[in-house]
């Protein structure tokens, strides 16, 4: 099974890096992460290659369009400033994204509850890290990694393995969080 291939016209739910919570070290680190050669700026090519490692393949067409406004003349690609940019942009006019302090507090609070899960803080819960988290809480369910496994995939909607925040997030607002 090859790439998804997304839409910019329309963005998959699972893919919105826009959060109002999203703070200025997540999003370095996710700068950086795109970042391959080091030298302090992301290309629409990295951005592409980003995507598609994330199984997400992204029309070059479409990322050129979307990324020119905000490459400064004479550079080859977005800087750390002109990715915040573009970060913000996307969220105020491209996901329609608005946040009241409430929700911004929630989201807050399930990234500090996704954390401590997410104990080698590479944006995933793995199997393993659950099962630590769960011996630590002194929980039987952790004892077998057949469980831990099952617990995983009952919430797993890419079918990855792991948990992601965005999972996380639905999984918790499912169960604790009052609908809206």
């Amino acid at each position: 099974m090859g790439p998804e291939k997304i839409s910019l016209a329309a963005p998959s739910p699972s893919f919105r890096l826009r959060c109002k919570s999203l703070n200025s070290l997540r999003l370095r680190r996710i700068f950086d992460m795109f970042d391959k050669n080091g030298d302090c700026m992301i290309t629409v090519s990295e951005i592409s290659q980003a995507l598609s490692l994330l199984g997400l393949d992204a029309d070059m067409e479409e990322l050129e369009t979307m990324t020119q406004s905000y490459i400064r003349p004479g550079n080859e690609g977005l800087t750390y400033d002109d990715f915040v940019s573009l970060h913000e942009s996307l969220g105020d006019t491209y996901f329609g994204f608005v946040q009241s302090e409430e929700e911004e507090q929630q989201e807050s609070d399930l990234w500090e509850a996704f954390k401590v899960f997410d104990e080698n803080g590479d944006g995933y819960i793995s199997a393993r890290e659950l099962q630590v988290v769960l011996g630590k809480l002194g929980l039987v369910e952790g004892n077998m990694i057949d469980n831990v496994h099952r617990m995983i995939g009952s919430v797993d909607t890419n079918h990855d393995g792991r948990v992601d925040f965005y999972e996380f997030k639905e999984m918790m607002r499912a169960t604790i969080l009052p609908s809206s």
